[in-house]
């Protein structure tokens, strides 16, 4: 598993948006300024996001872009299946169903295949454990920085 540059800018993103937005719609220009991340390329990530229903935009004067959810229901799992994110571990950890593709020839044969769906299903039960507002409890100081450095912006 490799968490891919989509899947790091969507968490810092909706960090960010929950850490400074205080419910209101926040421009994705001023998330991209603040994150130092391509405002074109946020909005790739965010149309994904919206579509997930994690967000909704706001069109307008003092639009932007507001949770569909809480940031204490919406998990790191859920932001990165939002964004596409491969999440498998291992070929034979992604396998489908008998009727769907196998991308593991030696899954059957396998004698360690258990243990890379153990790795795997750690894995993806931790970041289902994080949620948004467990990413902001955790950063506390961070958030406290990122406020000295936006304020006014917002």
């Amino acid at each position: 598993m490799r968490i891919t540059t989509k899947g790091r800018y969507a968490l810092r993103a909706l960090a960010n948006l929950a850490a400074t937005s205080n419910g209101k719609p926040k421009p994705i220009k001023t998330i991209a300024k603040e994150e130092n991340i391509s405002p074109e390329f946020l909005e790739q990530i965010f149309f994904k996001l919206k579509k997930a229903d994690v967000i909704d935009s706001v069109r307008g004067p003092g639009g932007g872009f507001i949770f569909h959810r809480t940031p204490e229901s919406i998990t790191v799992k859920d932001i990165f299946l939002a964004v596409d994110e491969g999440l498998d571990l291992t070929p034979c950890t992604a396998c489908t169903p008998p009727d769907g593709d196998d991308p593991c020839d030696r899954m059957e044969d396998c004698i360690v295949h258990l243990v890379w769906q153990d790795i795997s299903d750690h894995i993806l039960s931790y970041l289902d454990s994080i949620t948004l507002a467990t990413v902001l409890e955790k950063n506390s100081e961070n958030i406290d920085r990122l406020l000295e450095r936006t304020s006014g912006t917002t």
